[in-house]
């Protein structure tokens, strides 16, 4: 059974950081693109970053500068540090795994459940 769970999120302040970890089982790991991505209310659901097999990364514009996407293949991890958080990076953020690296939700096969990041003023 695929499983990809989401950790580290939580409440910070503007200006501050969080870093989210995603570990994932079932899957042949260093096979996969890996992605995060994040819902904020009433919003659609939009790709934040994603890494490919080699390390090569991809960041929505939104977040270039302040995001970095890393992997571990030896522990199958995933990460997501996020400096410089502003009230608009709130969102629900979940990680999720795919054949081809693409900022697009729709090629994900696997994803995660989901974890909360909440950044106040």
């Amino acid at each position: 059974q695929v499983q990809l769970m989401e950790s580290g999120g939580g409440s910070a302040q503007a200006g501050g950081s969080l870093r989210l970890s995603c570990v994932a089982s079932g899957i042949t790991y260093d096979r996969y693109c890996m992605g995060w991505f994040r819902q904020a209310p009433g919003k659609e659901r939009e790709a934040v970053a994603a890494v490919d097999l080699d390390g090569r990364k991809k960041y929505a514009e939104s977040v270039k500068g302040r995001f970095t996407i890393s992997r571990e293949n030896a522990n199958d991890d995933m990460y997501l540090q996020m400096n410089s958080l502003k009230p608009e990076d709130t969102a629900m953020y979940y990680c999720a795994a795919a054949g081809g690296c693409y900022l697009d939700w729709s090629v994900y096969k696997y994803r995660g459940q989901g974890i909360q990041v909440t950044i106040s003023p």
